[in-house]
């Protein structure tokens, strides 16, 4: 029997026992068996080198993918379960992305980028614009509302992908490799922000090939072969016990 802590963190997002086989006639298990729960308030990376399944992960805790076995958890709705349209709905409203490439509208104003995460939800535009404003008020770009990604370095273009994804106030942010394009100084600026906008309603993943970026955070899992083979606590927050099973594993 499973003892539930009432007093812990609402679990946001999981994985239970989830594997991602690709192929038919030439199987490849990118991942095998893995239980991983992200709680309200956590700022965890994941970490692994090519090959090791973390884009997989990725692309499963998005709720992009479905797996090949296994259950994928928003706030305890079993995603696999559902329809593709209430698939949809449910990730446009729980989960908010970051990509590396920061796929802003080269003709939008920041301002506009923004907004884009808010339009066939039912608000007007003035509501759009005030939580757009709001959004990119919280990543430091209020002043630069009107400037096109062309007039913005690439700091500030993934500082507007950021303020995009926590428009629609997710309780999880997903980012994968949000620092890969930027220089050292950029990285260090956006991963603060990370800091910042964890809140005790809002998780922060962040899936990265750099140990210094996993490092920030403050729960580390570590990838090998389609595993989580290590899951630490750096500073902040208890140890989390690792879930994981045997498999092979490549990325995809």
């Amino acid at each position: 029997m499973t003892v539930v802590d009432a007093g812990a963190p609402e679990v946001v997002l999981a994985l239970d026992g989830v594997s991602r086989v690709y192929g038919t006639e030439v199987q490849v298990r990118a991942l095998d068996g893995v239980s991983l729960d992200i709680r309200a308030g956590e700022y965890l990376s994941i970490v692994g080198p090519s090959g090791s399944g973390k884009s997989t992960m990725l692309g499963l805790l998005g709720v992009l993918d479905l797996p090949t076995e296994g259950a994928i958890r928003v706030r305890g709705t079993d995603v696999t379960r559902l329809a593709d349209a209430e698939r949809s709905r449910l990730r446009g409203e729980a989960i908010g992305f970051v990509f590396q490439q920061f796929h802003l509208i080269p003709h939008l104003t920041a301002l506009g980028n923004v907004e884009t995460a808010l339009l066939y939800r039912g608000l007007s535009s003035r509501e759009r614009r005030e939580r757009a404003m709001a959004a990119l008020e919280q990543v430091g770009l209020g002043a630069r509302h009107d400037h096109r990604p062309v007039q913005m370095s690439g700091g500030e273009q993934q500082r507007v992908a950021i303020a995009r994804a926590i428009s629609t106030d997710p309780g999880v942010v997903l980012a994968d490799e949000p620092t890969g394009a930027l220089d050292s100084r950029n990285a260090e600026n956006v991963m603060q922000i990370f800091e910042d906008l964890r809140s005790p309603e809002r998780a922060i993943c962040v899936v990265t090939h750099d140990l210094h970026v996993a490092d920030s955070a403050h729960r580390k899992i570590s990838m090998l072969d389609g595993r989580i083979v290590a899951d630490e606590a750096l500073r902040g927050g208890g140890k989390a016990a690792a879930g994981a099973s045997g498999g092979l594993g490549d990325e995809s």
